[in-house]
Parts: C-alpha cells; sequence; structure tokens
C-alpha cells in the first residue's frame, strides 16, 4: 500500500470519497488484469479488511464498478465480478472509433507542441519495455496513457473517462492477447504515425492513421471466447 493510501483509511467526511476512489481505481486495475477473473466472488467482509476501511467507502466503489458493469451486486445475495459480454465490446469499439477520431481531428487543427512531446516520450517507454515479455501488461498500460494524452491534449480528459467506463470488457479481453514482437512493433508504428500525421496538420491523413490504429472486426474477440469459454457470457 502507498502512504497516499495508508492516509486515506480514516473514515472522515473527507477520506471517504478519496478512500473510495482509491478502492475503486484498485479492484478495477485488479478485474481488468484478470487477477480477479470473471465469476470471481467478491465478499464485502473480506475487501473491507483487506483495504482497511469500513462499509462505506467500500460500498461506494462497488456501486461504481456496478455502473461500469465489472461487477454485479446481487441485493442480500452475492457479488460477482462480470463475465465479458461480446455486444458490449462492439459498441465499446464503436465508442471508441468515433471519439478518438474526433479528438485526432480537433489536434491536427492545432498541433500542441507540448502534447506531440509527451506522445513521442510514452512512444519511447513502450519501446524500450516491449523486448521483455514480462513486461506486457506495462506496455499496454501505456497504449492507454498514450490515448490519455491525446484527448487531455485536446482538452477532453472527461471523455477519455467516460469511454474508460464503457471499454471495461475489451480491455479485459486485450489482457487475454499474447502479443508477438511483430504485432506491438505494428502498434508502435501506429503511434508513431498518428504523431507524424497530427504535427503534419493533415487532417484527412490523421484521421486515416488513427482510424487505421483503432479498427477491429466484428469478429475480433471470437478466438479470445473460443478458448476462455468461462470468462465469457
Amino acid at each position: 500500500m502507498t502512504l497516499a493510501f495508508d492516509m486515506m483509511r480514516q473514515d472522515t467526511p473527507m477520506g471517504r470519497p478519496m478512500a473510495s476512489s482509491r478502492i475503486y481505481d484498485d479492484l478495477r486495475q485488479r478485474i481488468l488484469s484478470l487477477d480477479l477473473p470473471p465469476g470471481t466472488a467478491l465478499t464485502r467482509a473480506d475487501l473491507a479488511r483487506e483495504y482497511d476501511v469500513s462499509q462505506t467507502p467500500l460500498r461506494d466503489a462497488m456501486q461504481r464498478l456496478d455502473q461500469d458493469g465489472l461487477i454485479r451486486i446481487y441485493p442480500q445475495s452475492k457479488t460477482l465480478v462480470t463475465r465479458i459480454n461480446l455486444a458490449q465490446i462492439r459498441e465499446a469499439l464503436f465508442l471508441r472509433q468515433a471519439l478518438e477520431t474526433e479528438v485526432t481531428k480537433k489536434l491536427t487543427r492545432d498541433p500542441p507542441p507540448e502534447t506531440l512531446a509527451r506522445l513521442r516520450e510514452v512512444i519511447a517507454l513502450q519501446r524500450a519495455v516491449a523486448p521483455d515479455k514480462t513486461k506486457l501488461r506495462r506496455f499496454q498500460e501505456l497504449d492507454e496513457f498514450f490515448h490519455y494524452v491525446m484527448f487531455e491534449g485536446a482538452g477532453h480528459p472527461n471523455l477519455h473517462a467516460l469511454l474508460r467506463a464503457q471499454t471495461g470488457d475489451l480491455d479485459r479481453v486485450r489482457r487475454l492477447q499474447t502479443h508477438s514482437s511483430d504485432r506491438l512493433d505494428l502498434i508502435l508504428q501506429g503511434h508513431e504515425r498518428i504523431v507524424a500525421a497530427i504535427e503534419s496538420g493533415d487532417v484527412d491523413d490523421a484521421v486515416r492513421k488513427i482510424r487505421r490504429h483503432t479498427h477491429k472486426p466484428d469478429d475480433w474477440a471470437d478466438e479470445y471466447r473460443a478458448r476462455h469459454e468461462d470468462y465469457f457470457t
């Protein structure tokens, strides 16, 4: 646990919202990383002891996860990590491409130098971890951060939060992927081409690059469902 988390353990009026957010972030990451796989039963008493909090911040965090569709709370019964829904993935892919296209357009019409610099820094970090297969999760986290920087640079960080809340199932399937070095290099090349297109000011080219980068066919998740049937609805 971090020092900041330890300081938020007290159930004060100000401490509760902060503790709730930290629990939400940690549980969400554990679900997305499949450390808590689909179908896992969550017991509030056990989680309260684990996070050393009262039921109030824990309840608030779990309600947010329920709204995200990552857990399902059955009152007076049980709480389960939800199974992955293919229909939800298709909707998330549509939403992601629509939002990222508009963000890319806005950045390209007036490319912010500081945002371009940050994007290149993220790409450099991804290149540094890509050769190490044990750091695939870190590579994926940096991939998400790359796109967050784009939303932030366009002045729409809250839209990224909205997108993040809708893409839990998509992110879980991504964790099932075992990328080859060639696939990782293609992702990096995609990022580099997006940055170059934004910097050039060519809106049509930038839109082509981001759409190519974010496109996935409708049957994209089928192979992962075949390998992990218990994880899907």
